[in-house]
C-alpha cells in the first residue's frame, strides 16, 4: 500500500458527516441557510476528491492514500482506508452526484404537495449522511468496517423516501430497508465465517482485506466452505444491485423516493452490490466465483431482458427509470462474471457511466414530474412544444441511456458485449437484444411525454410553460458534459480502473482468451 501525508479518505467520510450533524442542527425556519451549508460542505468534498484522484498514481501500488487507525484490537478490527482504481472512481462519482442532487433538490423538501410544510434542514443532513456512508463503503479496506457502512448507508435512504417520497412512500421505504437488512444479515454471518476463518489460517484474528485475499491466494479458504461464504456475501449484493429475481424493491423505492434521493439510490447506492462482488466476492473466494459464475450470469442475462420488456409497458416515469436500471445491472453483472479484461473493465465503467446517464434521467424525470404534479406519462404528452430547453436534455439523457454511439454508455456497453462474446457468444447475442429493448422504451417514453399533440391540460398548468431555469441548467450542465467528453474519450477513467481490473482476474486465477496483436502476429 502506498500512503500520502494527506489524510485524504477519512476526512472525505468524516466531513459530509460532521455537516450532517451540523445541517440538522439548523433551525426549521432558516431553510434557506440549510440548503446552503449542506451545499458547500459537498463541493468542498467534491474539492478534496479531485485532489485524491490527482494523488493516485495509476502506474502504482494496488491499494493507495492507505489510512490506518486502531480500533478494537482483540478483533484485529481497524479503521482501515485504501483504495484501488476501481474504489476510487466510486467514490468520485458519488463526490459528484451529491452536489448536483442537492441543487437539483433546492425545492424538494419544501412542501410535501398538498400545502404541509417538511423540516427542510433534515432532508439535506441525510444527504450528507448517505454521502459519508457512501464514501465509506468504497474507502473502506476493512471486511467488517465495509459492512458497517452497507448497513448504516440503508438509514438516510430510509428517511428520505419514507419522510420525503411520494403517496406511496412508507410502504416503498419499508420493502427497501427489510429486503437491504435480510442481505446484509446473511453477509454477517459470512463475515464472521470469514473472520473465524481468517483467524485459523494466520493465527491472529483480522479483518483486513489485504490479508484475507493473501490468505485465499495460499489456499487458506477451503473450497466447500467458500462457496458457503460466496453465497452469503453475495446474496446481499445481489439484492443491494439488484439482480434478477432480487429486484422488485427497486422500482417501488425508485418510484416513491424524491427524484434526487432516487438519482442517489440507483447511480450510487445500487452500485455497491456490484462493487461489492468485484472487490470481496472474486478475489477472496475466487473458486466459488468461477463455480458459480454460470448461474450468476444466467440471472444476470434474464435481468437484462426482463428489465427492459417491463420498461417498455410501465405508465409511470420513475418507475420506468428505476426498470431500466435493472436492465443495465444485468449487463454489468454479465461482465464482471465473464471474467475477460474486456468485459470487467466495461462493468466498471458501466457503473460510472450508469450514474451519469440514469442520475441526469431521474434529475430531469423531477423536473417535470413538480411542474405537472404527477409521474403518469399520460399526463404529459407534447410538453417539449412548451419546454423545448428541457425536452433536449430530456433526449440527450435517454439516448445516453440507450447507449447511443457518441455517449458514455456505449463504451460500457460495447466493452461488456466484445468482452463476453470471447468468452461465451450465446449470452453476448441475447445480451445484445437488450440495447433493442433499451431503444424502445426510452423512444416512446420521450415520444408519449415530449412530442405529439399537445395535451390540453397542459395549457393549465402554469409550471409546465417554464423551461429549464438557472439553478436546473448549472444541475443537468456538468452531467451532460461528462457524457459526452467519456463517450468521445474515456481513456482517463479506463487508465484508473484497468490495473485494478487486471489484478481481480489474477486473483480470481483466469485470463484473457482474446489474443493480442502481438500474439496474431506471431502466428
Amino acid at each position: 500500500m502506498s500512503s500520502t501525508s494527506f489524510p485524504f479518505l477519512p476526512v472525505l467520510v468524516a466531513l459530509p458527516l460532521v455537516g450532517a450533524i451540523a445541517t440538522a442542527f439548523i433551525p426549521k425556519t432558516k431553510p434557506q441557510l440549510a440548503k446552503v451549508v449542506a451545499l458547500a460542505i459537498s463541493v468542498v468534498v467534491l474539492g478534496i476528491t479531485v485532489a485524491a484522484v490527482i494523488a493516485f498514481d495509476t502506474n502504482g501500488d494496488r491499494l493507495q492514500l492507505a489510512e490506518s487507525y486502531k480500533w478494537i484490537p482483540q478483533w484485529g478490527l481497524r479503521f482501515s482506508f485504501a483504495v484501488d482504481g476501481i474504489a476510487l472512481v466510486m467514490v468520485a462519482l458519488s463526490a459528484l452526484l451529491v452536489p448536483i442532487v442537492i441543487l437539483a433538490s433546492w425545492k424538494d423538501a419544501d412542501d410535501d404537495g398538498s400545502g404541509g410544510r417538511r423540516n427542510v434542514p433534515t432532508f439535506f443532513a441525510l444527504m450528507l449522511a448517505l454521502e459519508a456512508t457512501m464514501i465509506g463503503v468504497f474507502a473502506a479496506s476493512d471486511v467488517l468496517l465495509f459492512y458497517i457502512f452497507f448497513e448504516v448507508m440503508l438509514v438516510p435512504m430510509y428517511f428520505l423516501i419514507g419522510s420525503y417520497g411520494g403517496p406511496r412512500r412508507q410502504y416503498a421505504a419499508v420493502k427497501f430497508f427489510l429486503y437491504s437488512l435480510v442481505g446484509g444479515m446473511l453477509m454477517l454471518a459470512a463475515v464472521i465465517g470469514l473472520w473465524v476463518t481468517a483467524k485459523n489460517g494466520l493465527g491472529h484474528a483480522t479483518f483486513d482485506w489485504q490479508e484475507i485475499v493473501n490468505l485465499a491466494k495460499n489456499g487458506g479458504i477451503p473450497g466447500d466452505l467458500q462457496k458457503w461464504l460466496f453465497l452469503g456475501f453475495f446474496a446481499a449484493f445481489a439484492i443491494k444491485a439488484p439482480f434478477f429475481p432480487f429486484h422488485t424493491w427497486l422500482p417501488d423505492a425508485g418510484g416513491a423516493a424524491p427524484a434526487g434521493a432516487a438519482a442517489l439510490l440507483v447511480g450510487v447506492l445500487d452500485k455497491v452490490g456490484t462493487y461489492g462482488i468485484l472487490r470481496y466476492c472474486l478475489p477472496i473466494f475466487p473458486e466459488a466465483s468461477k463455480y458459480f459464475a454460470t448461474l450468476a450470469i444466467v440471472l444476470s442475462l434474464v435481468g437484462v431482458l426482463y428489465g427492459a420488456l417491463l420498461a417498455v409497458g410501465q405508465t409511470d416515469l420513475k418507475r420506468l427509470v428505476a426498470y431500466t436500471s435493472i436492465s443495465h445491472f444485468g449487463f454489468i453483472g454479465i461482465g464482471i462474471f465473464a471474467f475477460s479484461s474486456q468485459a470487467v473493465t466495461g462493468s466498471v465503467l458501466y457503473m460510472v457511466n450508469h450514474g451519469l446517464a440514469t442520475g441526469l434521467l431521474f434529475i430531469v424525470v423531477g423536473f417535470l414530474v413538480r411542474r405537472r404534479g404527477s409521474q403518469s406519462i399520460s399526463d404529459f404528452g407534447g410538453a417539449g412544444k412548451l419546454m423545448p430547453l428541457m425536452a433536449g436534455v430530456f433526449l440527450i439523457a435517454g439516448l445516453a441511456s440507450l447507449a447511443l454511439p457518441g455517449t458514455s454508455p456505449f463504451v460500457s456497453e460495447f466493452l461488456v458485449l466484445i468482452g463476453t462474446f470471447s468468452v461465451n457468444k450465446t449470452v453476448a447475442i441475447l445480451a445484445a437484444l437488450g440495447m433493442v429493448l433499451a431503444a424502445a422504451y426510452i423512444l416512446w417514453m420521450f415520444q408519449r411525454t415530449m412530442q405529439g399533440t399537445l395535451n390540453p391540460a397542459l395549457k393549465d398548468v402554469a409550471p409546465m410553460k417554464k423551461d429549464l431555469s438557472v439553478r436546473e441548467k448549472v444541475v443537468v450542465a456538468p452531467l451532460i458534459v461528462l457524457i459526452i467528453a467519456l463517450g468521445v474519450y474515456p481513456k482517463p477513467v479506463l487508465d484508473m480502473i484497468e490495473p485494478a481490473v487486471k489484478a481481480t482476474i489474477q486473483d480470481v486465477g483466469k485470463s484473457d482468451p482474446v489474443p493480442t496483436a502481438a500474439d496474431g502476429a506471431q502466428k
